[in-house]
């Protein structure tokens, strides 16, 4: 017994000596990863910069070798961020070393603004007499395509197929399966267009969601297609014809209607590649990566440090409290505003939001301390993917909004959601509850009973409240009559280029238009940029991932492309109180 206790203690003993000793190691291997990434690299000559498209990409990259470690896989795959990709393009135009830049694609969606975005940088670096060649495997989508069509040359696979479809955009209603389960959704909304609430209490979409759907997509897709269109001299006609019958569906019919220019394997690309970049024929090509040339100093950019513009970015959804790295915490943002306004090295504030709303209050909160700040120094918005309700709604303060034409924007609207779960917890599960109040509604709102029309009364006059101040707020900020905004507001989404010609923009623009716009508002001409909020320190973000993270990516390869409704079923339960938040969850495709 003596000897089995002994051996017992010493192999736990060993047990924890060998994980504090890996532990150790891990620690020193990555503190080495960390130093490592600080370090600016050099580029050889006659290099080709690859752009991997077809991925998601966050509006804002992290200098943090950790973000790309998965722990999972033991792999890194770092993604750079829309602000790294603009940057290189724009450096890599004068950079002497890069001679052309090869875009690879891929099948995940980036989202079409930001996909137009990083197309206009790449039609700027093609004036710079460099070349763009783009290139797919397997299936060029039809995002990648647009992306693709500013190129000299737009080569794929023969063995691939090409899409090019128009756009789709499909909504999912959960009011049939909500009464089987024994729930049903109240509702109390402002707006004739707040589809949000649809899926919760109709089985199709209202007459006039589908106006409003079929305006935006038409929107964006006439922007798209002119686009094409003066890129690869093809008549708009001419595409929309070739979209309605599929015709590009193969790769050798997208050929031969003149979508692309070329069917070829990845070794002729290699070989045309090294060609364009003046690499003899027994030399290996050198290609260099979006996350590499972010540590490449650009020596042609004037910076200084006593004029600063402070580039916060807001993504996900507006939340209450101090939020996280994925979302819009209130509390958090309203703080880091405050802190940019009083500090007068900073000159002008650059917001870019990707949201589709969230919290009224939270989304309230943010807009005072924006307010506030764009009453002493400019306050430019940047829209992204989405700026929609309450992403208009922190936006209205803007001494200048930019959009992208293909931005989600407007949803100017207010609802509220609270659920009868009785029938489903008493008929379904066996539960019964009983209440007892002090007062006549002390158990306002409940979960467990149907509201009544005193207390319908009582929200539904939350929700005017809200929504007048929305539109007031509104009007103040874009300087228009509040019937006005009324009149283009009811919950109705907008693409950026109707929110232009609407009024609820002021330009078409990027993330790199809005910071040059915010430096001519300022009056500065040399200017250094600092990114908002501060990111977690590695070791921080590692012990996230050990956590989090690691689920989601268990999740993304059990479940592949059905992980997504998880999130979204996710993100409902996050819509408590009042919303400004977009209808339901867009995804054109």
């Amino acid at each position: 017994m003596k000897s089995f206790l002994k051996y017992t203690l010493a192999t736990i003993t060993g047990i924890i000596l060998t994980s504090v000793i890996f532990f150790i190691t891990m620690l020193a291997s990555l503190s080495a990863i960390v130093a490592s990434g600080e370090k600016p690299v050099s580029v050889e000559k006659n290099s080709v910069l690859v752009l991997k498209a077809g991925l998601p990409i966050p509006d804002r990259g992290s200098q943090n070798p950790l973000d790309g470690l998965d722990l999972l896989n033991m792999s890194f795959t770092t993604v750079p961020g829309l602000n790294e990709i603009l940057t290189n393009i724009e450096k890599a135009s004068s950079d002497n070393n890069i001679k052309g830049i090869l875009i690879e694609n891929g099948l995940l969606p980036s989202g079409w603004a930001t996909t137009g975005e990083i197309r206009e940088a790449l039609g700027k670096f093609r004036e710079s007499g460099k070349f763009v060649i783009a290139w797919s495997d397997y299936m060029l989508t039809q995002e990648c395509y647009y992306l693709s069509s500013v190129a000299d040359k737009v080569y794929a696979n023969p063995g691939s197929m090409v899409e090019f479809k128009g756009l789709s955009s499909e909504v999912m209603f959960y009011k049939k399966a909500l009464e089987k389960l024994g729930v049903e959704v109240q509702v109390i909304r402002h707006g004739k267009f707040k589809g949000a609430v649809e899926p919760f209490i109709l089985d199709k979409l209202s007459e006039e969601n589908r106006a409003q759907i079929l305006d935006y997509a038409g929107s964006i897709w006439e922007h798209v297609t002119l686009q094409i269109a003066e890129s690869r001299r093809i008549p708009v006609e001419r595409l929309n014809t070739l979209a309605d019958s599929l015709t590009g569906n193969l790769a050798q019919d997208a050929f031969r209607h003149g979508l692309i220019d070329g069917l070829i394997y990845k070794d002729a690309l290699i070989d045309t590649l090294k060609t364009l970049a003046g690499v003899p024929e027994d030399e290996d090509l050198n290609s260099v990566s979006m996350t590499k040339y972010s540590k490449v100093p650009d020596h042609s950019k004037k910076y200084s440090a006593r004029n600063k513009i402070s580039v916060i970015y807001a993504s996900g959804n507006i939340v209450t409290g101090k939020g996280n790295e994925m979302n819009i915490g209130g509390n958090n943002y309203a703080d880091v505003i405050r802190k940019e306004r009083k500090d007068t090295s900073v000159k002008a504030i650059v917001l870019r939001v990707n949201s589709p709303g969230g919290s009224a209050v939270a989304s309230d909160i943010i807009w005072r301390e924006l307010q506030l700040a764009a009453a002493v120094k400019p306050v430019v918005i940047s829209m992204g993917n989405y700026a929609a309700s309450g992403g208009y709604y922190i936006s209205a303060p803007g001494t200048k909004i930019y959009a992208d034409p293909a931005t989600i924007s407007g949803s100017i609207g207010v609802f509220g959601l609270v659920p009868n779960a009785g029938n489903l917890l008493e008929e379904k599960l066996g539960l019964t509850t009983e209440t007892v109040n002090t007062n006549r509604n002390s158990d306002f709102p409940s979960i467990t009973r149907p509201m009544s029309a005193y207390e319908k009364q009582v929200m539904q006059a939350s929700i005017e409240h809200i929504y007048s101040d929305f539109v007031g707020k509104v009007a103040e900020g874009r300087k228009m009559l509040p019937s006005s905004v009324d009149s283009i507001g009811q919950g109705r989404v907008w693409s950026g280029s109707s929110a232009l010609r609407k009024g609820l923009v002021d330009e078409l623009g990027g993330l790199d238009a809005a910071i040059k716009g915010a430096a001519e508002l300022a009056a500065v001409e040399t200017y250094s940029t600092r990114e908002l909020p501060v990111l977690e320190d590695p070791y921080t973000r590692l012990l996230g991932q050990l956590g989090g993270e690691i689920r989601m990516k268990i999740l993304s390869r059990e479940l592949g492309e059905a992980a997504r409704y998880y999130t979204l079923l996710r993100d409902i339960g996050d819509l408590s109180g009042i919303q400004a938040r977009l209808p339901y969850f867009i995804e054109l495709r």
